[in-house]
């Protein structure tokens, strides 16, 4: 028999029994940490999305339901985002600040019918932009800021006026927290919370997502003297970079959002961690549609345990500093974690 080894230090005592692993775990993963993005469309019946193997396009009977699935299991909040009827998408993005439009109706319905559900809607025009750009495109091809920023103050204040408790700039435009909170004060709404996408990468991890709401901007040559960018890189952030990251966390920070957000999650767990370290607001981050589909895709194919996967990688976006996590297993990774971990 091998003589025990004269060890002080023995790490693996408090690995011993699942009940030692739960009483020191260091990071706790709870299901009221989470948001469910939900997408919407003006249809009566819910549509599968392909790109998205077990997610719909819900119409507002079925978006009523999944929400009240999501307060049953103790998901706290869902995030709104419209597939909008090709007929209402303009160079103007005017639809996004319709009263009587998609996602204003379906605020109004989930606050009437489940107001303790926190719901979050998205401020970007890409889905009502017949561009498919998050903001204002002009004929020599750029991203206007400054007008973008004032339509988005447009739709904020049509979302607040539904009833959302968070709006959620995702668009990157510069100085758009400040006027958003401004025009949101300036109407009343002072208590509508500003949840920023401080730091949204230009990802490859975007596909799904925009094939979901047909939203994928428009690359086109020259016609009549007007060039659409078939990409988003002049506005969402380098991935490469990480020190650009903090500073548009810190001039969020100051023009008053009232939590900042790293999207994707999973490939920028180092930037998650450095945004902890200076925000002194809660730090969310987004478990986008690439990584969903790409779960999905192992799990199908016999190559991973999907369930041990997906606590594996939430728990890891949790562990490098995010407060609140968006992600589309939310229901999932919430019964699973009602029956316990080892």
């Amino acid at each position: 028999m091998t003589e025990p080894l004269e060890l002080l230090q023995r790490p693996r005592r408090l690995r011993r029994t699942a009940g030692l692993r739960r009483l020191v775990r260091e990071t706790r993963l709870t299901a009221d940490r989470l948001v469910l993005p939900v997408f919407v469309h003006d249809g009566a019946e819910d549509e599968p999305i392909d790109a998205l193997p077990g997610q719909v396009r819900h119409g507002l009977d079925g978006l009523v339901a999944k929400a009240g699935e999501a307060l049953a299991l103790g998901v706290p909040g869902v995030a709104l985002f419209p597939k909008v009827d090709a007929g209402l998408k303009s160079r103007g993005a005017e639809e996004a600040w319709n009263d009587n439009g998609l996602i204003p109706r379906a605020v109004a319905r989930l606050k009437r019918e489940l107001p303790e559900l926190v719901v979050i809607t998205d401020v970007a025009l890409d889905p009502y932009n017949a561009d498919g750009h998050d903001g204002l495109v002009t004929d020599a091809g750029e991203v206007d800021n400054d007008a973008t920023v004032a339509a988005l103050c447009k739709q904020a204040v049509c979302q607040a006026r539904a009833g959302a408790d968070v709006v959620a700039p995702s668009d990157m435009m510069d100085g758009r927290v400040a006027a958003l909170r401004e025009a949101l004060d300036d109407a009343g709404f002072t208590g509508v919370a500003i949840g920023s996408y401080a730091v949204k990468y230009a990802s490859a991890f975007y596909g799904p997502f925009r094939a979901a709401l047909d939203s994928a901007p428009v690359a086109s040559p020259a016609q009549a003297g007007r060039v659409i960018p078939g990409d988003k890189r002049t506005y969402q952030m380098d991935p490469a970079n990480a020190r650009e990251a903090l500073r548009e966390v810190e001039l969020d920070l100051d023009d008053g959002a009232d939590w900042v957000m790293v999207k994707p999650a999973g490939p920028y767990l180092d930037v998650i961690h450095r945004v902890a370290e200076i925000s002194d607001r809660p730090v969310a981050a987004y478990h986008v549609s690439g990584e969903y589909a790409m779960l999905k895709a192992a799990a199908a194919a016999g190559a991973l345990d999907e369930r041990a996967a997906v606590l594996e990688q939430l728990t890891g976006i949790a562990r490098a500093g995010a407060d609140v996590i968006f992600t589309y297993y939310a229901l999932d990774a919430a019964r699973w974690l009602a029956e316990g971990a080892s």
